[in-house]
């Protein structure tokens, strides 16, 4: 078992997943914000933790972990009975599958709308990188809500890490920058979201963040 474990997030974004994983696991740690509004994820300090200037970072004593389906894998396993992760083969790809296809081209599809200028310059340039991630959001998320299937978790009856990266994508779908009407475009999706609310972990994570839990109104914070 580590000694100290350090999550650093951005509130609402995307490290939003180990949050609520390290939460699940039961796995003590500190978990310290940092402003990207305000460029810290930019700026030295931080810099000397995460080279890449992203978040999250995961610390565990001197050793450091980035990118999300890495971080993910590894709370899941470092839990004290595993049960973030499955143990049959077959699922353990399927997990691995879902963790991808989030990290790789959901949330870059959602980087273009939200990030345009890593991918553009021009004004005009920018609107088109949008407008067309919006449609491929749009696009993405309905193919996301069928995927989730009957449920009630994205492993069927395993409650996983991918659980967790699930909401964290959901909550972008309805938050300003997509403004997508999320219950009537991802209906499963959705019911998955409203279940992922009851959870304890999820419910600590949340308030920590200060974000809205699915069945709220009120839209959460987009992706820093």
């Amino acid at each position: 078992m580590p000694s100290q474990t350090t999550l650093y997030y951005a509130p609402g974004a995307c490290s939003l997943a180990p949050h609520i994983a390290l939460e699940e696991v039961g796995l003590p740690f500190e978990a310290i914000p940092i402003d990207t509004k305000a460029g810290e994820h930019r700026r030295a300090p931080y810099l000397a933790i995460n080279a890449k200037g992203r978040v999250p970072a995961l610390a565990v004593d001197d050793w450091v972990l980035t990118e999300n389906p890495a971080i993910l894998q590894f709370i899941a396993r470092t839990g004290e009975d595993g049960r973030l992760w499955p143990q049959d083969p077959r699922q353990q790809a399927r997990a691995t599958e879902w963790l991808g296809w989030l990290a790789s081209t959901v949330h870059v599809a959602y980087a273009h709308v939200r990030r345009a200028e890593r991918y553009a310059t021009s004004d005009a340039a920018l609107e088109d990188v949008r407008a067309k991630g919006v449609e491929a959001c749009r696009d993405l998320w309905r193919d996301v809500d069928r995927a989730i299937g009957p449920g009630p978790w994205a492993l069927g009856e395993l409650y996983s890490v991918v659980d967790a990266y699930l909401v964290v994508f959901w909550t972008w779908g309805r938050g300003p920058v997509l403004g997508f009407d999320i219950e009537q475009a991802c209906p499963t999706w959705s019911a998955h979201a409203r279940r992922m609310a009851l959870r304890p972990a999820v419910q600590r994570a949340f308030r920590r963040e200060a974000l809205q839990l699915p069945g709220a109104p009120a839209p959460n914070p987009a992706d820093p």
